[in-house]
C-alpha cells in the first residue's frame, strides 16, 4: 500500500502570538491570556499579582511558560509561580478572525484540511507528493517536507504568526510529530523513525492517553511509547478493558487509519460564557439578560455565517456548586432569528430553579439544516436592540 502523508499544523501559542502582534512591545516578556475582556474598559495590561478572581489561563508565552504556568491553571494559582508575568484579556473574536486567515492561506496551498478547532488542522498531503512524483521527483519524505515548508511560510505571510507542523503517514503520529520541535518546528517522520523519535517519550504524549490512565500504565511499569508498544495486548486488555487496551497498543506502535474528514455536517452551534464573579439571578438580573441576549445574539450570527438554521433551542446553566442543568425547546420551523432564539431561550429558562448563584449561562441549537430561501436578515431582528430582563422568565 503506497504511504500517506498527513499532516499536523499547531499554531504557536496562538491566542498570546496575536496578541503580540497587537503589542509588540511586550515580545520576549512572560505574558498569559486569561479571563475576559470588559466591554467597558478595553484592553488592560497587568500583572498576575494584581489579579483576584476565578478565570483560568487560556494560553500562555513560552516565557511564561517556562515559569512553570499552563493554560487551564488557575489565574490565582499561576500568580503565585509568577506575579510579574502579564496578564491580557481573552478577545476571541480577534482570535477568531486570525484563526480564518490562517486557515485560508493554508487551503490555497493544500485544500484538503480537517478543522480541528481554533488553532490546528489536519491537512492530507498525499496527492501533492504524489503528483510531485510523478514529475520526477526525488524522495516523497523530503518532498513533503517542502509542501509543509511552503504551508509554514503561506501562514507566517497571511497573518504574521508561526506554526508547527508534524508529517507523518498517519493522524496520531503527526499530532505528536507537531509538539517536538515546537514553536516554528517542522517535524517529518516515517514508519522507520518510530522506534527513535517517538518510543522514548512518555506514554502521555499519545493523544487519548490522559493523567488517569498514563498514572494506571505506570502502576504497570508502563512510562514510555516504547514500553506500551512492546507490552502484551492480553495485558493492557485486561487493565483497560478490549476496546481502550488494544487501542493503547495499536497507537503506541504508530498504527492509526483514520482519514482526513475535509468536511462534515455540524450537530449544533452554541455559545456559553464562564463568569469572573458568580452572579446572583436577582441582584445581578440586568447583567445576566445582557449576556443572555448576546448569547442568543452571536449564536444568530453563528448560524448566519455558516448558513444554517435550527430548531431545538437548549439552555445551559451551572449553580456555583457546579451542577449543571440544561433544558431544550423544539420548534415549529427552524430558525435563525436572534429574537426567535432569545424567546425560546427564555422559555427553557422558566424550567429551571434560580435559587442559587450563576457560574456559567449557554445558548445552543441544534436540529440544524440549511435554509431553502437565504433572504436578508432585517438588523430589527437582532434580540440585541430588545433585550429581556432576566426576571422576564416568568411572563409568556
Amino acid at each position: 500500500m503506497a504511504p500517506h502523508f498527513i499532516a499536523h499544523l499547531d499554531m504557536d501559542a496562538f491566542y498570546a502570538s496575536v496578541e503580540l502582534l497587537r503589542y509588540p512591545q511586550l515580545r520576549g516578556r512572560p505574558m498569559v491570556i486569561g479571563g475576559r475582556r470588559r466591554a467597558t474598559e478595553g484592553t488592560v495590561v497587568r500583572t498576575l499579582r494584581e489579579y483576584s478572581g476565578r478565570g483560568v489561563i487560556t494560553t500562555a508565552t513560552y516565557e511564561a511558560r517556562a515559569l512553570g504556568v499552563h493554560s487551564g491553571m488557575g489565574l490565582m494559582k499561576a500568580a503565585k509561580l509568577a506575579p510579574d508575568a502579564l496578564l491580557l484579556p481573552a478577545d476571541f473574536d480577534e482570535y477568531r478572525r486570525y484563526s480564518r486567515m490562517f486557515k485560508d492561506a493554508v487551503r490555497a496551498v493544500a485544500p484538503h484540511i480537517e478543522d480541528r478547532g481554533i488553532d490546528e488542522i489536519y491537512i492530507d498531503l498525499t496527492s501533492l507528493v504524489q503528483s510531485s512524483a510523478a514529475e520526477g521527483a526525488p524522495d516523497p519524505w523530503a518532498r513533503a517536507r517542502v509542501v509543509a515548508t511552503d504551508i509554514q511560510r503561506a501562514v507566517r505571510e497571511a497573518t504574521g504568526l508561526s506554526c508547527s507542523i508534524g508529517v507523518t503517514p498517519n493522524k496520531l503520529l503527526s499530532k505528536i510529530a507537531s509538539e517536538l520541535d515546537k514553536p516554528g518546528g517542522l517535524t517529518v517522520l516515517s514508519e522507520a523513525d518510530i522506534p527513535a523519535r517517538v518510543w522514548p517519550l512518555p506514554a502521555r504524549k499519545v493523544n487519548g492517553i490522559g493523567p488517569k490512565a498514563s498514572a494506571r500504565l505506570e502502576s504497570i511499569g508502563i512510562r514510555t511509547v516504547g514500553e506500551l508498544a512492546k507490552a502484551d495486548r492480553a495485558l493492557l486488555v485486561g487493565h483497560f478493558g478490549k476496546s481502550y487496551g488494544a487501542w493503547m497498543h495499536e497507537a503506541a506502535n504508530g498504527r492509526d487509519e483514520r482519514a482526513v474528514i475535509t468536511w462534515s455536517e455540524p450537530k449544533s452551534i452554541s455559545r456559553e460564557t464562564t463568569f469572573e464573579d458568580d452572579l446572583h439571578p436577582v441582584r445581578d438580573r440586568e447583567q445576566l439578560s445582557r449576556i443572555f441576549t448576546d448569547l442568543c445574539v452571536r449564536v444568530a450570527d453563528d448560524l448566519e455565517r455558516k448558513g444554517y438554521e435550527g430548531k431545538t433551542i437548549g439552555l445551559k446553566l451551572r449553580y456555583d456548586n457546579f451542577k449543571t442543568v440544561t433544558r431544550d425547546r423544539t420548534l415549529a420551523q427552524p430558525t435563525r432569528d436572534a429574537r426567535t432564539i432569545r424567546r425560546a431561550a427564555g422559555e427553557c429558562l422558566k424550567r429551571v430553579p434560580l435559587d442559587r448563584r450563576i457560574r456559567l449561562l449557554g445558548v445552543r441549537i441544534g436540529t440544524l439544516s440549511k435554509p431553502g430561501a437565504q433572504a436578508p436578515r432585517d438588523a430589527s431582528s437582532r434580540a440585541a436592540h430588545t433585550p429581556m430582563l432576566f426576571e422576564d422568565r416568568w411572563k409568556s
